[in-house]
């Protein structure tokens, strides 16, 4: 079962945790501060209390005779708390806060008489204090939002700029991808401050360096095998012109000319490996061109041109590309095969079978010809080979199928391979590189 995924960016991380460390740190430092501001103004209060009381409790035992106690005190209260009659119990003064479910609490004072009786004096905290406790939880409650939101900002600048430069590093690891094997990651991360992403970085360049190191031996040795065959190949094709007319010798002119094909194939997808191919550019009309070409190449296409149009590009590639298109298939597709051509965009289609499903998910893949419904012949190397002459060209080759994977055919007609041409508005020049617009006046 396939797990449900959130996509979220570093930056907004590493926001929220740093304000949800923020938010409770101030939670707790403001917590902290209010319990002791509140106990140490309850102390002060309490002893305040108690003072006055013990004032009045003088002046009541030496007023003769006995009169009604004075400032507020009351002689065996009956509303004295029984918290405070338990704490009374073993003769001794004492004071106790009395709390109430709204607005301030009632601060008790409480001595025992000689004679048994209790003197007390009770009161609401003092307006003062009560503001001043309101005026703190305003105080904390703003500077635990302005925690907040400060350590928000702090998250995100931080994160920003790390995932800028984790952005800049997958852009730069794209493109490397892609075959720019110039690009460096640690290079395009840049920066002053050195972190893990410059680990990350360094450790994708030495990978892209030994990839390449091991791309490009494969490539020479590619390269000096087919050059080393192509001598006897070409001697043994010779010598087979010499043979006496009959079957063996058409069956051995037949393997010796199919050896020097791959021969030269095999130097060709090792020549467009080493990026070393430039374009050489001309303007033609691309749809009387293709029409022309396909017309030598495979004269039972049937070509359509939907949109004119002049392009910029090399006219031995692109005819290469096609003649590579229309082999395949011939090869591996069903006739009628389509060539349409709208605007910079050329399709070539069959009603075969299709392409295999490797091909369309990785891509061509030299000595590889896909599946058994579409093996037994060529060596994988002509689509290679188109793909790589439109690497040259700045162009793009993609491969589809008429009907998707699993779809069923229809009316006995399985759909098809559809090959697809993209050539670029701006052709790569002759160095290798794209002109630049011109802007207009």
């Amino acid at each position: 079962m396939k797990r449900l995924a959130l996509r979220t960016g570093v930056r907004w991380k590493i926001s929220v945790a740093i304000a949800g460390v923020g938010a409770l740190i101030a939670v707790a430092l403001s917590l902290v501060v209010h319990n002791s501001a509140r106990v140490s103004m309850l102390d002060s209060a309490r002893d305040l209390q108690m003072n006055r009381l013990l004032f009045a409790q003088r002046i009541y035992e030496t007023t003769k005779p006995k009169t009604e106690p004075k400032f507020g005190t009351k002689l065996n209260d009956p509303a004295l708390p029984r918290e405070l009659r338990y704490l009374l119990e073993d003769g001794r003064q004492a004071t106790y806060v009395q709390d109430h479910h709204s607005g301030a609490p009632d601060i008790w004072a409480a001595v025992p008489l000689g004679n048994g009786d209790v003197l007390s004096l009770h009161n609401r905290i003092a307006d003062r204090s009560a503001a001043i406790m309101k005026d703190l939880d305003r105080a904390l409650i703003i500077g635990s939002v302005s925690v907040v939101f400060a350590g928000s900002a702090l998250g995100v600048l931080i994160g920003g700029q790390l995932s800028r430069r984790l952005r800049k590093a997958a852009a730069a690891a794209g493109k490397v991808a892609q075959g720019n094997t110039e690009v460096r990651v640690r290079k395009a991360v840049g920066g002053v401050v050195r972190d893990e992403t410059d680990e990350l970085a360094r450790a994708v360049d030495h990978l892209t360096d030994a990839l390449n190191a091991r791309i490009e031996a494969e490539r020479r040795v590619t390269a000096d095998i087919a050059h080393e065959l192509r001598t006897p190949v070409t001697g043994l094709l010779t010598a087979a012109e010499l043979l006496p007319p009959g079957r063996p010798t058409e069956l051995v002119r037949d393997r010796a000319q199919a050896m020097r094909t791959l021969v030269e194939d095999v130097l060709e997808v090792a020549r467009l490996d080493s990026a070393s191919e430039r374009a050489e550019l001309q303007e033609i009309a691309l749809g009387e061109f293709v029409g022309r070409r396909v017309s030598v190449l495979d004269p039972d296409a049937v070509v359509r041109v939907v949109h004119e149009s002049w392009v910029n590009t090399d006219p031995r590639r692109l005819e290469r590309i096609l003649g590579n298109l229309l082999a395949n298939a011939a090869k591996h597709g069903r006739t009628p095969v389509e060539v349409t051509i709208e605007g910079r965009v050329v399709r070539v289609r069959d009603h075969g079978p299709g392409f295999p499903e490797a091909l369309l998910r990785e891509g061509p893949s030299r000595f590889r010809t896909g599946a058994s419904d579409r093996a037994g012949q060529g060596h994988g190397l002509g689509l290679t080979i188109a793909a790589g002459q439109a690497r040259v060209l700045g162009a793009r080759l993609t491969f589809r199928n008429v009907n998707p994977e699993g779809a069923a055919a229809q009316d006995g007609d399985s759909g098809g391979a559809i090959a697809v041409l993209w050539l670029p508005e701006h052709a790569p020049t002759n160095t290798g590189s794209f002109p630049m617009p011109r802007l207009a006046d």
